[in-house]
């Protein structure tokens, strides 16, 4: 049940099963939950606290995200479906266990619509925080029995596809002998970091964290740039690891890369701009399928049997095969690798939708 002073509200958004925006004067609470697309399953999707500057900001952003969830979950074969949540506020200065435990609350609300895990600015003690008020959480603590934090398996994954794009670029599977300019150094971008730099390969990064740059500055072949430096890099590959939109009108012409992949969510500030980046002869590689690893893991959480990480990791390992698929799709039919990413996800969903609608005469609005 929600506080007695939180106020919910739904908004209307054609192509969403359900959108809805929290405020809860008690807590400070001012959040929003999108659910896009439950024909696989529950939608799943991360918690993300930023210090958006206005609700319109936070949910074009929101949506943006709840969809790209779907895509992921479908071409990733989890049997999830698509959503996201957003807190506005800053992360730094305004977290309390009483506005998760609002955040809960809202959650809960949905019924288990919507199920919730970690993403920007939230941790594993925010996590414990929404438990407290709804099971409809998942990736906590290890000693929980749940799977933990996504992110060193968002970057395994993430290290999987590079070896792909590798291979479509360059004719080999090798990373270590390549230039990457990584641009963020939150959980997973850092981890893929120090994946590369085990490796013996070179590394240009950027952070707005003054303290993670010293950091990863001490680790062999990392080379710190500026922030708005990191696309000017002449490298092999361009890796987004920060927040979505970086590909788009001003940066495109400025790239000097034969590949973008990375981990972050919603690199393209726009569908067009997956095609801008094919006229310069740059290899995309969708970030939904390419930085599928924490869904898939936390999928395997969800699923039958409980949790496994064995049973993640090989499902991890798919990625590299799915985008070997994709490019070879986007190379026979003339399109991006983007369009083909997202026929292979439509077409999933589409033959689930038939099904369900096989079986109880209607099927989820999408």
């Amino acid at each position: 049940m929600s506080s007695p002073n939180m106020k919910i509200r739904d908004i209307d958004v054609d192509g969403y099963e359900k959108v809805v925006v929290a405020q809860d004067p008690d807590s400070g609470l001012h959040a929003i939950i999108a659910v896009h697309d439950t024909t696989l399953g529950p939608a799943l999707g991360g918690l993300r606290m930023w210090n958006y500057g206005s609700e319109e900001e936070a949910l074009r952003d929101v949506l943006r995200l709840s969809r790209g969830m779907t895509y992921k979950s479908a071409c990733a074969d989890t049997s999830l479906g698509g959503g996201k949540a957003v807190i506005i506020g800053d992360s730094k200065t305004q977290k309390s266990e009483a506005l998760f435990r609002a955040m809960g609350r809202f959650v809960d609300t949905l019924g288990g619509k919507y199920v919730t895990a970690e993403d920007v600015g939230i941790g594993i003690q925010e996590l414990e925080w929404l438990r407290e008020e709804t099971p409809h959480v998942t990736g906590l603590s290890r000693r929980s029995g749940s799977s933990g934090n996504p992110s060193p398996f968002t970057a395994r994954g993430v290290m999987r596809g590079l070896r792909a794009c590798a291979e479509e670029a360059f004719g080999t599977s090798r990373l270590d002998n390549f230039h990457y300019a990584v641009q963020g150094l939150g959980n997973v971008g850092g981890d893929v970091v120090l994946g590369l730099s085990m490796l013996g390969a070179l590394i240009s990064v950027t952070d707005l964290s003054e303290e993670r740059l010293e950091r990863f500055a001490a680790f062999p072949g990392v080379n710190v740039v500026g922030a708005d430096e990191i696309y000017d890099v002449d490298c092999d590959f361009f890796v987004p690891s920060a927040l979505g939109g970086v590909i788009n009108d001003d940066t495109v012409p400025r790239l000097k890369c034969k590949v973008v992949a990375g981990c972050s969510n919603n690199q393209l500030l726009e569908p067009r701009h997956g095609e801008m980046l094919a006229e310069r002869g740059i290899l995309y590689a969708p970030d939904y399928v390419i930085n599928a690893g924490g869904i898939i893991n936390v999928s395997i959480e969800v699923g039958p049997g409980g949790y496994d990480e064995r049973r993640a990791v090989e499902k991890i390992e798919n990625i590299y095969t799915a985008l070997k698929e994709i490019f070879a799709t986007a190379r026979r039919d003339g399109i991006t690798p983007e369009l083909a990413a997202d026929r292979v996800a439509e077409h999933r969903l589409t033959e689930a939708r038939a099904l369900l609608d096989s079986v109880t005469g209607s099927a989820p609005t999408a």
